[in-house]
């Protein structure tokens, strides 16, 4: 099933008609509005009814062809039970229309009207704004990815400023723009009076009707043909003593400035804004994409030239996930829900000395979660930069406290890996070798030193790690696996030759700097298996593992006072801090909650962001042990961690968090990536499977397909993160262009849709949400499998 397009035409004014409750008066509403519009010259309405229950002779599109002659009609699907349609899509055994098929049929029928000049549309809902649709969900959420403007129909009696209110509440929070309110007079609760005011305060017109003839108690023939002659009366009525003419006019007009907003917005951005990871050198206002709204894996992006069949808004893949944040979907309406309740109950507060329910639930949920007993204490910033900030600041403070330094007399530096990054703040710029990032940085020093490792790819359709040729001296050839399990099993692999010549490498070169070059060190830090903006560069696990161990049993490689090598506690750090940087790693964007586990390593300090917050909110924890922690203890204030920003644990920040972390658990517990896990699964000879569970959500066959591709140096594929390497004769890396075809192709898609993609030099690189649906990514393979094979 394509995706679904948001509606959005110039020639055609597309509304959806919600209501504040059932019996509001929706189809008597909209019979007036068509009306209005066959007045005017070279107009002509339409009126669509996704969904009708009750006897087809009192559909609602059957009114609408009585009392507004000339109105385009169409009914998608009627059940004749006057129920709910959650209820009356089970009786009778009809076959039940998917949410998605409600959807296309509703784009389809609006294109094909667009097409042939219908220009005003109304599409009706059924009972009030959360009424279930067929397959039981909200019918807010059900007509969400459309993104039609709202006409609201407010309820008129007693508690309908409430129940108006509430509904027009549930519309904002989930990304609807509503254009207008109506509703009839009632003379003795005059709820158009309140409203109208309240409405008016934002910018939304209220028109108030006369109230409709009451229904004639009796259906015989007789009292059935009054009513009738009695609504023709009414909407005569109503077209002479009401401007609903103006309300048409102000309708049109919200529907061309939100085209004409949309069509200024590249250049406007051009003029004003400065974007981040961009040399805007040649750039122009073509290269910007205007995102109109976001839903599920889709962005909906604004196309100047929009066809009268499809409209100008096209779906588009978020194919970074959003820069590696995007968890639970875009537009979320639970974690919508969520935010709204914290920022309704905070706002923000301070935080330092205080303490709010929804920081501590997030901490002590994340000390449980995690499984890693040696975390005992949460820290809390924005983003994944601050948060390592704040870990370096951690592990410096602990081995000068045990070690006996003077930073400020001495440089401390760290152990790391090349490729590394940690953020764009000065500090941990310093963590990372020079590169593209920080070379041009004039405050940058680069203080550490680091190893260069063997990397994972399959190639030719086999699983390599790939031992760069500096190190072949040290490390040995490349070597091949059967499956990437089989990468993974690494207490088999530690106790190899490769886990020795791996050990003995990394002791001989710690070795030679501490006792050889003076170097002193005061953390290790990784990004566990993949290290992000390096280039997805796909460590060997076996090397990182390897490196943790001999890092923690030889303490006294880092100091020559043995006095500090003998540690005791089982939780205690030794040799060094390690730090994991489980910014983009952690909290299942490689199909695991946490990173590390894939090590079998507990780091002594743990930085998360990213999916932390399911792609809604910046936030990010630092998680540290009980001993880092003591290591800021004492009588003075200048020896506490003096870090913070203002919006430190930001209450909205954290209930969301505590929710995403939880829905993402839930996920894993009812087996919701089964079809992945069985699709990855790796059999031995024995027909059992004794390998480390790892799994990806994109297909073993397209990898194996792509490795083969000329174009293709290497790929990888772990959890949401597809990763493709293209040829380059100039040696790929982060300057390379070697990607940009690829992307381009991407980017022209297909006919239902296009892919917003990222690119590392010669690699391009896919991320999906942890809700992406199989036949989404399959439907995307099948682009990547035009554009490279």
């Amino acid at each position: 099933m394509p995706p679904v397009r948001a509606a959005l035409w110039r020639t055609l004014r597309a509304h959806q008609v919600y209501g504040a409750n059932t019996d509001v008066g929706k189809t008597i509403v909209s019979t007036i509005l068509c009306n209005a519009v066959q007045r005017r010259k070279a107009e002509k309405a339409a009126f669509l009814k996704p969904v009708s229950t009750g006897p087809l002779d009192e559909a609602d599109d059957r009114h609408i062809q009585r009392h507004a002659a000339g109105t385009l009609t169409k009914c998608l699907y009627q059940f004749d039970e006057p129920v709910s349609p959650h209820i009356a899509a089970r009786q009778k055994n009809f076959v039940i229309p998917r949410d998605d098929d409600i959807l296309g049929s509703v784009h389809k029928t609006l294109s094909e009207w667009a097409r042939t000049g219908i220009s005003f549309a109304l599409v009706e809902t059924a009972g009030g704004v959360h009424s279930p649709g067929p397959n039981g969900n909200s019918q807010a959420d059900l007509y969400r990815p459309l993104r039609l403007p709202v006409v609201l129909v407010a309820d008129s009696r007693l508690g309908g400023i409430s129940s108006s209110i509430s509904a027009y509440e549930s519309l904002l929070l989930r990304g609807y723009d509503v254009n207008s309110v109506l509703l009839f007079r009632d003379d003795y609760y005059k709820n158009h009076e309140y409203l109208g005011d309240y409405f008016r305060n934002k910018s939304i017109p209220l028109v108030p009707l006369p109230q409709p003839p009451k229904r004639p108690q009796s259906q015989d023939a007789v009292s059935l043909a009054q009513d009738e002659e009695a609504m023709t009366g009414y909407y005569r009525q109503v077209a002479q003593e009401t401007d609903v003419q103006s309300l048409l006019d102000e309708l049109a007009a919200r529907n061309a400035e939100r085209i004409d907003r949309l069509e200024s917005m590249a250049s406007r951005a051009h003029d004003t804004i400065w974007y981040p990871f961009t040399q805007h050198h040649g750039m122009t206002a073509k290269d910007i994409t205007v995102i109109d709204s976001a839903h599920d894996d889709y962005f909906q992006t604004f196309e100047l030239s929009g066809s009268a069949d499809q409209g100008n808004l096209q779906p588009t893949f978020d194919g970074s996930a959003s820069w590696w944040t995007q968890g639970l979907g875009h537009g979320n309406p639970e974690l919508a829900l969520s935010a709204a309740y914290a920022a309704g109950r905070y706002g923000h507060v301070m935080f330092a000395g205080n303490v709010h329910e929804p920081a501590l639930s997030l901490a002590e949920l994340l000390k449980e979660s995690l499984g890693n007993p040696r975390l005992q204490k949460v820290f809390y910033t924005d983003n994944g930069s601050t948060g390592m900030e704040v870990a370096v600041k951690m592990g410096l403070r602990a081995a000068c406290h045990r070690y006996g330094w003077d930073a400020s007399k001495e440089q401390i530096s760290i152990l790391g890996l090349k490729g590394s990054y940690h953020g764009d703040t000065i500090g941990v710029m310093d963590c990372s070798e020079p590169s593209t990032y920080n070379q041009k940085v004039e405050w940058y020093r680069g203080r550490g030193y680091w190893f260069d490792f063997p990397v994972v790819k399959l190639s030719q359709g086999t699983w390599k790690v790939e031992i760069p040729k500096v190190l072949r001296d040290s490390l040995g050839e490349d070597f091949e696996f059967s499956s990437l399990n089989s990468v993974f099993d690494l207490e088999t692999r530690v106790k190899s030759d490769a886990g020795e010549r791996y050990r003995d490498f990394i002791r001989t070169t710690i070795e030679d700097l501490v006792h050889r070059q003076g170097m002193k060190f005061g953390s290790l830090i990784m990004e566990p298996i993949i290290l992000g903006a390096g280039g997805m560069l796909f460590c060997d696990p076996l090397f990182q593992r390897c490196l943790a161990d001999v890092v923690r049993s030889h303490p006294d490689l880092f100091t020559a006072n043995t006095m500090h090598t003998n540690i005791p506690g089982s939780e205690s750090w030794s040799g060094l801090p390690i730090i994991f940087d489980e910014v983009f790693t952690g909290l299942y964007r490689l199909g695991r909650k946490t990173a590390a586990s894939f090590l079998n390593v507990h780091p002594d300090i743990a930085v998360n962001a990213k999916l932390l917050t399911g792609g809604l909110l910046p936030l990010c924890t630092t998680l540290a042990s009980e001993e880092i922690f003591q290591a800021f203890s004492s009588p003075e204030k200048s020896d506490a961690l003096l870090h913070g920003h203002s919006y430190t644990a930001h209450a909205v920040g954290c209930t969301v968090a505590v929710d995403s972390l939880r829905a993402m658990t839930k996920l894993e517990s009812s087996g919701s990536w089964n079809t992945y896990r069985d699709d990855w699964k790796a059999v031995d000879v024995s027909g059992e499977d004794n390998s480390p569970e790892v799994w990806s959500v994109w297909s073993r066959d397209l990898l194996r397909d792509l490795s083969y591709a000329d174009s293709v140096e290497s790929v990888f594929a772990l959890g949401t993160v597809l990763s493709i390497s293209l040829r380059d004769a100039q040696g790929g890396g982060y300057t390379s262009t070697a990607a940009k075809g690829l992307q381009q192709r991407l980017s022209a898609g297909g006919p239902q849709y296009n892919v917003h993609s990222r690119v590392l030099g010669n690699v391009l690189y896919l991320m999906s949400s942890v809700t992406s649906k199989p036949e989404t990514l399959r439907e995307l393979e099948g682009l990547l499998r035009s554009a490279l094979l």
